[in-house]
């Protein structure tokens, strides 16, 4: 694998910590939590764990017992929420998919968490991302 590739696949992966997943062991097992930690290996922990029929809160799988991760949460979409920004700054918002970032005026912070910042275009921003997602929740 090439290394473009292989550092796209792992921030692909890394962008699932956080997120509520389906992990399948090479045994079948199949576990569902929130992704905590993912290693190069493709070794992970999970938090809040249900399933596999066992009384378990939290559980570290080998990656090489891993079979497949799949995320159970829909992603969140800083490219749609961007657009609708840059709509009321035009040319001064800026989307960093890499680190979950949207940079308005180069000082206002948006994240999928809120918005950071003071000042009018910071409640225009955050009144633009309520909106957002009002509407992504229809």
């Amino acid at each position: 694998m090439s290394s473009l590739t292989f550092r796209r696949f792992t921030e692909e992966l890394n962008s699932f910590v956080g997120k509520t997943v389906a992990a399948t062991t090479g045994d079948g097992k199949e576990y569902s939590g929130t992704l905590v930690g993912v290693d190069e290996n493709m070794s992970i922990i999970l938090d809040r764990v249900s399933g596999a029929g066992e009384n378990v809160f939290k559980v570290a799988i080998n990656g090489s017992n891993v079979r497949e991760i799949k995320l159970t949460t829909k992603p969140y979409d800083l490219k749609a929420l961007g657009e609708r920004l840059n709509r009321y700054f035009p040319g001064l918002v800026q989307v960093r998919e890499d680190i979950g970032v949207i940079i308005v005026m180069d000082k206002i912070k948006v994240t999928e968490k809120g918005v950071e910042g003071t000042g009018l275009a910071a409640d225009k921003a955050k009144t633009i991302f309520d909106e957002y997602v009002r509407d992504t929740k229809k």
